[in-house]
């Protein structure tokens, strides 16, 4: 299989979420693949940062922020996108949120926001943007789910709920849009270390744990996960649909590490 099978040269990537954590490394490594990738999220110096890491490596970009709980936000992204570069070819859905609290007494309010962002936000950026690659007969959905897609990590449910439907949405919409040669994937990563966990990686029970759970005995450098999204972005993915790529160093293979 020649390289070019991999090649994004021509492509046009939006990642919502893609500012920070694996979104960015997302965005940097389609933008390495060769695509033009528009980075959004909530934060305009977020937003800026990511688009000036972007052009560094020679691609073309938009400063657009997008909000997934607010549609007009994201219908705005895709017309931006459109005006500037007159197509969408990969839509990767990284915006999410998590809160850990004991699920008997959890607020009924977080839950909600937990779930409209990381279900309903990615409902709404599937809507949004697949419209337009229905229209155009092709494109590329790249979901995000997670390891609380298949098993439970204690006091975080309504994160695990939300991410075990979105492997439901993407099995729904690869069954509805693939005919049409819009192929929606999604990619389960395990646990990868960022800004936002090192803490509770290194210095907690919690995170001994999801160490010994993991068999090559580490957490994933952010940049692991890029193989992942270039490959279901590309041509080489052009079979594959409804599928939930696990990116996680074993842990879900596991039973006893020793």
């Amino acid at each position: 299989m020649s390289s070019s099978i991999l090649s994004l040269e021509g492509k046009t990537a939006v990642v919502v979420g893609g500012t920070s954590g694996l979104g960015l490394a997302i965005s940097l490594g389609l933008a390495d693949a060769g695509a033009d990738v528009v980075a959004s999220a909530r934060r305009a110096e977020q937003v800026e940062a990511a688009a000036a890491e972007i052009e560094a490596r020679g691609r073309k970009t938009l400063r657009q922020p997008s909000d997934v709980a607010d549609r007009a936000s994201l219908q705005k992204l895709l017309d931006a996108t459109l005006a500037a570069f007159g197509k969408v070819d990969i839509l990767v859905n990284c915006a999410g949120r998590i809160k850990r609290a004991p699920t008997l007494d959890f607020d009924e309010t977080e839950w909600t926001a937990i779930v409209d962002t990381n279900l309903t936000g990615t409902l709404r950026a599937c809507q949004i943007f697949g419209r337009h690659m229905l229209e155009r007969g092709s494109g590329r959905i790249v979901n995000i789910a997670s390891l609380n897609t298949f098993v439970a990590l204690s006091e975080v449910a309504a994160y695990a709920a939300s991410k075990a439907a979105v492997a439901s949405l993407t099995r729904s919409l690869a069954v509805e849009w693939s005919k049409k040669g819009v192929v929606v994937n999604a990619i389960a990563p395990g646990v990868f270390r960022t800004a936002l966990n090192s803490d509770l990686l290194d210095n907690t029970p919690r995170g001994k744990e999801l160490l010994m759970r993991t068999p090559m005995g580490r957490f994933g450098k952010t940049e692991e996960v890029v193989g992942a999204a270039v490959y279901l972005s590309s041509d080489a993915a052009s079979f594959v649909s409804g599928q939930v790529l696990v990116v996680d160093g074993g842990f879900l293979a596991s039973g006893v590490n020793q």
